[in-house]
């Protein structure tokens, strides 16, 4: 009672003392690592990507594989508020590190806290289906780097996969999936473009009008190279020899040779039989049914899934804005030819 009278008296004084934070959540240790897989043995991995880039394709033919298990958006590492908001505290940092806590061996337990807590609900679904690999797949569309460096800290041992695709259909992509949610984040101006789009379609499709905005292509179109250039050199450091990257549009032209050279990564073969299951996945478009019931008119304006849709839609002037925010990269990943 005293110690809460004296805390009162100094609030009055000297109003409310600031919130402590919290000390940086170590990362896991490779004893750690080892001690977890005895309960949770399983392989993981996890499938990142801009979005809009061909991530879910992917998770669907990654786990046509009588091994291989993947499931979507958990968000572990890529959107707030991440798997260590279960830690993130100074409440939770001194019941987790407390000297008189003698669960915890003299160290913060946070990141096996946060292991156990994704290893359990990825595995879960894994067992359910009877497989021994088992991976996320969650877009990295606006940390990038960190959250290689994220998942880092906490799966060392897991196996990264990255699908990239071309920029400027990523920008037509996104901006389509805005126009038939009618998003909440579609500016005046956007509305103008898409009101003028539902009128009439043609001039958009023959270089004369602009879906665009300047400010879209320079937003998103950074944030396209930002998201390539930071997850690509994070997983080249951090997981040499277990990190995969591929383009989405040779998953298009060969989807099997592709899906091959995928498990191949994961040291699996792929029998000739399942090279008719990919391809009669390939045939599915879940997000092309999705937008035709949201707005049929307008989804069906766009082919969905198709590489090159930019060459119709982008204006000289678009893509004179695209090249000057993300031109090297279109270069690096062999989309577009150095001039040099």
């Amino acid at each position: 009672m005293i110690n809460r009278l004296k805390r009162a008296a100094r609030i009055l004084l000297k109003g409310e003392a600031p919130t402590r934070a919290r000390a940086a959540i170590p990362a896991i240790t490779a004893d750690e690592v080892a001690e977890i897989k005895q309960f949770f043995p399983r392989e993981k991995f996890f499938i990142l990507g801009h979005a809009r880039s061909g991530t879910t394709l992917l998770m669907r033919l990654t786990r046509l594989h009588p091994e291989v298990h993947c499931n979507y958006q958990a968000h572990f590492f890529t959107r707030a508020p991440m798997l260590k908001s279960l830690v993130n505290s100074p409440e939770a940092e001194d019941w987790l590190s407390r000297k008189s806590n003698r669960w915890n061996h003299g160290r913060d337990l946070s990141p096996l806290v946060m292991r156990a807590a994704a290893d359990f609900i990825l595995e879960r679904d894994a067992a359910r289906a009877g497989k021994r690999i088992v991976g996320d797949k969650s877009p990295s569309s606006t940390l990038h780097g960190q959250v290689v460096r994220d998942t880092h800290a906490l799966y060392p041992d897991a196996r990264i996969i990255y699908i990239v695709r071309d920029g400027r259909d990523v920008l037509i992509s996104e901006r389509f999936r805005n126009f038939v949610e009618d998003s909440k984040f579609l500016t005046t101006a956007d509305r103008l473009i898409l009101s003028d789009l539902q009128k009439n379609q043609a001039p958009f499709t023959d270089g004369r009008c602009s879906i665009f905005t300047d400010e879209f292509i320079r937003r998103v179109g950074q944030r396209w190279a930002d998201d390539l250039n930071e997850i690509d050199a994070e997983a080249k450091r951090l997981y040499p020899g277990a990190y995969f990257s591929l383009r989405y549009e040779d998953l298009l032209t060969d989807p099997f040779a592709e899906m091959q050279k995928l498990w191949a990564f994961f040291g699996l073969t792929a029998t000739p039989a399942l090279e008719a299951d990919v391809q009669a996945e390939m045939g599915n478009n879940l997000d092309e049914e999705w937008q035709a019931k949201r707005n049929d008119a307008l989804a069906s304006f766009l082919p969905k899934g198709k590489a090159g849709n930019w060459r119709n839609m982008f204006t000289v002037h678009d893509q004179q804005i695209f090249e000057e925010v993300a031109g090297d990269v279109l270069v690096k990943w062999g989309y577009e030819k150095s001039d040099g």
